[in-house]
């Protein structure tokens, strides 16, 4: 169930909210005047879901080249690339 508090609580209950908000890693959504303003959240919860969005991307990215009839590489193809990279390091 969401976490509904006004906007009343980000002036009065300032640590409140911040400590709720780690305690249960959610987002809170702030009310002004009876209707959705804001949201908020700490900054670990908010790192969580860039990375999210940043993986579903690519797994959106490696969809469409399945669609458009990419095969990818073999397992041994890539052991074989990342051994090149490594060996090129050194």
């Amino acid at each position: 169930m969401p976490i509904i508090k006004p906007i009343s609580d980000l002036r009065n209950k300032s640590s409140e909210l911040s400590k709720l908000a780690h305690s249960l890693d959610e987002p809170i959504f702030i009310t002004k005047n009876g209707e959705g303003d804001l949201v908020v959240m700490s900054m670990l919860h908010y790192s969580k879901l860039e990375l999210k969005i940043d993986l579903l991307g690519k797994l959106a990215v490696a969809q469409n080249q399945k669609l458009a009839g990419d095969k990818g590489k073999t397992l041994k193809q890539v052991m074989s690339n990342i051994r090149d990279s490594i060996s090129a390091q050194q």
